[in-house]
C-alpha cells in the first residue's frame, strides 16, 4: 500500500526539518532493522548490531566534518543547555576565570551556568544594541589566563552568524555550534571543544553531539559526578549508560544524505542560494520588509525580519499558515518573523516563500 502524505514547508527552528529520504528510509526499517526482526529502538545498545550502526555515525561524522585523529566524538543527552553546565564543571579550574563572547541568549544561558562553577567574564557583547551583529574581532576582549573562550557560532533568535572566528592562541576556543554545525566548512583544528544539539542539521532531538580535543579532556575535573565527566563517556565510546539509539541512528542517516548530496561544499552553497532567495526579497522591499541582523553578520541558517506594519506582520504570518508555511513566527522574546533554513531544509521551500513574500507585499501596499 502507498501512501502519499503532503510536506508542509517546514521553517521551524528546532526540531527542525529532516530530509524526506530519511524519513522514509527510517519508516521502510522502522519494524525490522537489517533483518533482526525488530527495530533499531528495540536492540541492546550492547549488541554488535546496534554498536556498528553507533560507530558508522562517529566515522561518518569525522569524515564530512575533517575532524583530527587528535580529538575525540561523543553522542551525549541533555542538548546543548547541558553542556552550558558540563563545561564549566569540567574546565573551570579553581582561581580561573572564563571568557564568555555574548551574542544571544544561548550565550546568555551558558554564561549564568559557568557563574555556578566559577568567574565567567564578558570577552565582548552586543547586547546593547538587541544583539544585531556579532563583535569585530578587535573589540574582543579576553582574559590572557582564562580558562577558556566561549562563543556560539549562530544565533537562532536574533539570526546573526559568525563569518570569521578569534584567534585564541594557547587558550581553548570552545563553540556552541547547535544551529549551523555542517552547514559548511569548518576548521575543527582552530577549536579545543564544538558542541551540538542535533535537532537542527543533524538529526531529531536527544543527541547532542561534543567534539573534543584530547589535551583538553586531560584537564578535566574529575571530582564532579559520574554522569557529567566526559572523560567517563570517552572510555565507554558514549555508551556508560543507554544512549538514544533511535536519534543516534537517525543521525547517521542524515550524514549518509550529506555525503550524498556532495558533502559540506554542495551544503554550504545551496545554503547560501537558500537565503539569497529570501534576503533578496527583505533588501528590494523599499522597507516593507527589514531584518533584524545588520548585513555583515546575517545568518544563513536563521533569517529574521520584520513587516513594517505591525498588523500587517499578524496577517502576513496568518496567511502563511494558511499557504502551507511552518514554523514563521520570531521567538516570543523578540517577536516578528524567522524562516530557519537548515540543511534539510529544500530549495524549493525557500524559493516558495520567497515567491509568497513578494506577492503578499504587492498585495498589501
Amino acid at each position: 500500500m502507498t501512501f502519499t502524505t503532503k510536506r508542509a514547508f517546514n521553517f521551524n527552528a528546532g526540531p527542525s526539518a529532516l530530509p524526506l529520504e530519511v524519513l522514509q528510509k527510517a519508516q521502510a526499517e522502522l519494524v525490522d532493522f537489517q533483518g533482526t526482526g525488530m527495530s533499531v529502538m528495540e536492540l541492546s545498545h550492547r549488541s554488535a548490531t546496534f554498536e556498528a550502526v553507533h560507530n558508522e555515525a562517529i566515522a561518518r561524522l569525522r569524515k564530512l566534518f575533517e575532524i583530527p585523529e587528535n580529538y575525540e566524538v561523543l553522542f551525549l543527552q541533555g542538548g546543548a543547555s547541558l553542556q552550558f553546565t558540563m563545561i564549566p564543571m569540567n574546565f573551570l579550574q579553581e582561581g580561573k576565570k572564563a571568557s564568555y563572547i555574548q551574542t544571544g541568549a544561548w550565550s546568555e544561558k551558558a554564561f549564568k551556568e559557568a557563574k555556578l562553577f566559577g568567574t565567567p567574564v564578558e570577552a565582548a557583547s552586543t547586547k546593547e544594541n538587541n544583539y544585531k551583529n556579532i563583535p569585530a574581532l578587535e573589540n574582543i576582549n579576553i582574559d590572557p589566563e582564562a580558562a577558556y573562550v566561549h562563543l556560539t557560532s549562530n544565533n537562532t533568535i536574533f539570526g546573526t552568524q559568525w563569518k570569521t572566528f578569534p584567534t585564541t592562541g594557547d587558550i581553548p576556543l570552545i563553540a556552541d555550534m547547535s544551529s549551523d554545525i555542517l552547514s559548511k566548512k569548518v576548521d575543527v583544528s582552530n577549536f579545543s571543544m564544538i558542541y551540538a544539539g542535533a535537532q537542527k542539521n543533524l538529526g531529531p532531538s536527544g543527541v547532542t553531539v561534543v567534539i573534543a580535543r584530547k589535551d583538553l579532556l586531560e584537564k578535566a575535573n574529575t571530582n564532579i559526578p559520574t554522569m557529567l565527566q566526559y572523560e567517563i563517556h570517552v572510555k565507554n565510546n558514549s555508551l556508560y549508560n543507554t544512549p538514544p539509539t533511535f536519534g543516534i541512528y537517525m543521525l547517521g542517516e542524515v550524514l549518509k544524505w550529506v555525503e550524498e548530496q556532495g558533502g559540506l561544499d554542495v551544503i554550504e552553497k545551496r545554503n547560501e542560494e537558500k537565503a539569497a532567495y529570501i534576503y533578496d526579497v527583505i533588501d528590494n522591499s523599499n522597507g516593507f520588509y527589514y531584518g533584524h541582523a545588520t548585513e555583515d553578520s546575517r545568518s544563513l541558517m536563521n533569517i529574521t525580519f520584520r513587516v513594517a506594519d505591525e498588523e500587517l506582520e499578524k496577517k502576513f504570518l496568518a496567511e502563511a499558515k494558511e499557504a502551507g508555511f511552518v514554523g514563521l513566527n520570531g521567538h516570543r522574546s523578540v517577536g516578528g518573523c524567522r524562516a530557519s533554513a537548515y540543511n534539510s531544509v529544500p530549495v524549493e521551500a525557500c524559493k516558495a516563500l520567497a515567491d509568497f513574500m513578494v506577492k503578499f507585499q504587492q498585495d498589501n501596499q
